[in-house]
């Protein structure tokens, strides 16, 4: 439970962040709760079904790289969100970012 939680702040923090300087404009304010309640759907799989992407680090970086910008980029199209910065500009922005993001929110789940 606390893995969920850690992580799931964490990502609820940073899309907060990328929504406030303008990477994403959402209608509800801070976030929707569908994105929210993405991100502990994505916490609870890092301790098992992904964990295979923790080791190596290059792995989970380059899984995040990819896979990150663009399931934004398709949840942006089936849920409203608008990108500002287009979908090139969004995607290539977010691509370093769930680089990091995607090893680091590994490392948290695993915490005890």
């Amino acid at each position: 439970m606390r893995a969920l939680l850690r992580v799931a702040l964490a990502g609820c923090l940073l899309d907060t962040l990328l929504g406030s300087v303008g990477v994403f404009s959402f209608d509800q304010r801070p976030l929707p709760v569908w994105l929210a309640l993405l991100w502990l759907v994505l916490a609870s799989g890092l301790r098992h079904s992904l964990a295979w992407t923790g080791r190596p680090y290059w792995r989970a970086a380059l899984v995040g790289m990819f896979s990150g910008p663009l399931a934004y980029l398709a949840g942006a199209r089936l849920t409203g969100v608008d990108l500002p910065m287009g979908h090139v500009g969004t995607g290539l922005l977010l691509a370093p970012i769930w680089a990091l993001v995607l090893p680091l929110a590994v490392r948290v789940a695993s915490w005890r």
